[in-house]
């Protein structure tokens, strides 16, 4: 029996990786596309290593995407985001990638996906990210009607120069006489996360850009300055970096135990660590200056600790920094609040926010960073058809 040739592309987008499909070359029957979408990226894989399929073995690397010409009047495209699960048969559909959002852009307008585009300059294409319920505009530079490819804007975690892509999320205006949905779904700006018969932790619980538990480094016996390497090596550590990880995702309402949010919804919502701004060497060798940064962070994303930052953490991190009384406005350099730039594994990262309100009653209105992205490789992927359709 043949295979199924599905058409498909692979792309970075900013630190991450993922198969781009066009919605419409899949099973519009969400099981049997998922089914699909695993067999095509290796999973579920008992060697952890994707060997039979597209995936990469890392959680930047096991991602899918699907587009589509967009229904609404303001958005060009759809965009779906599914976090594959390495080890289990689970597509994590409860979340945004904010690195391959960089991505969703060049895609649109490689596949014809937008409308008149312009031919010179820079394309907004207006993305309507389906998985939250968010607008993002991506401006991306194009020249003779294409997508720039080259570029000099070095984004940190990657090793080659690219066109710079601005992204900005717009967060949605509440309906009339509605309230805007709750930064904090807990009514607190620190709560106490417990495990166990271990002591306390505090965390800020957050729901911007993807929802985030926020602890401090130092809760977990760490700087925050250690590289991944370093803390993927700790198992101890990293067992109870996700036993507080459900147990925030219980406290926010995402979760009705730990165990659903470790087998179920391994994507979202993210654990991450802040500290005090200080120098560290980043995981290429560059000696970071903690004099220029407002603080540091690290991740973790589908169990391990992330190499680099997750997009969409960053958003958070940003909302969470500008706010007063949270952990992390708490752990940041005195100054401005309308952008903030932390220190991550790989590199730093700045992120601007507009951001209103007082107390614990906040809303954040946008949210803006910059990445990159590229093709890696088009064509089909293909799918053993035997057992699936």
């Amino acid at each position: 029996m043949r295979q199924l040739r599905i058409p498909a592309t692979y792309m970075r987008g900013g630190t991450s990786k993922g198969v781009f499909f066009v919605a419409d070359d899949l099973p519009m029957n969400a099981a049997e596309r998922d089914r699909w979408l695993l067999r095509i990226v290796g999973s579920p894989d008992a060697y952890g290593k994707q060997i039979d399929g597209m995936g990469g073995a890392t959680s930047s690397t096991s991602k899918v995407v699907l587009v589509s010409r967009s229904s609404r009047p303001d958005c060009d495209v759809d965009y779906l985001f599914g976090a594959v699960s390495i080890g289990n048969p689970v597509i994590d559909w409860s979340g945004n990638c904010g690195n391959l959002s960089a991505a969703v852009g060049p895609f649109a307008l490689e596949r014809g996906l937008v409308t008149n585009p312009p031919k010179e300059g820079v394309a907004t294409v207006r993305i309507w990210q389906a998985n939250i319920g968010q607008k993002i505009l991506a401006r991306v530079p194009v020249v003779g009607g294409q997508v720039r490819e080259l570029g000099d804007f070095m984004l940190d975690g990657v090793s080659f120069p690219a066109p710079e892509i601005e992204l900005e999320f717009l967060e949605p205006e509440p309906a009339p006489g509605q309230p805007a949905p709750a930064l904090f779904p807990t009514g607190n700006l620190v709560d106490e996360l417990r495990v166990g018969n271990l002591p306390p932790v505090p965390a800020t619980l957050i729901v911007a850009g993807i929802p985030t538990i926020f602890i401090a480094a130092a809760s977990l016996g760490l700087k925050g300055t250690e590289l991944p390497d370093v803390v993927n090596g700790l198992p101890d550590v990293l067992v109870r970096a996700e036993a507080l990880r459900g147990a925030g995702a219980v406290a926010m309402g995402l979760a009705r135990n730990p165990y659903e949010a470790t087998r179920l919804r391994p994507h979202s919502p993210k654990l991450a660590l802040v500290a005090p701004a200080s120098s560290y060497r980043a995981a290429d060798g560059r000696q970071m200056d903690g004099r220029e940064l407002d603080l540091v962070c690290r991740i973790f994303s589908m169990g391990p600790m992330h190499h680099a930052m997750t997009g969409t953490g960053g958003l958070a991190i940003a909302a969470a920094a500008a706010i007063p009384g949270t952990l992390v406005h708490d752990l940041r350099r005195p100054g401005p609040t309308d952008s903030v730039c932390f220190g991550h594994a790989s590199g730093r990262l700045r992120v601007g926010i507009q951001i209103e309100g007082s107390g614990t009653e906040w809303r954040v209105i946008s949210t803006r960073m910059s990445r990159s992205a590229r093709v890696l490789m088009d064509g089909w992927v293909r799918l053993p058809a035997e057992g699936l359709v």
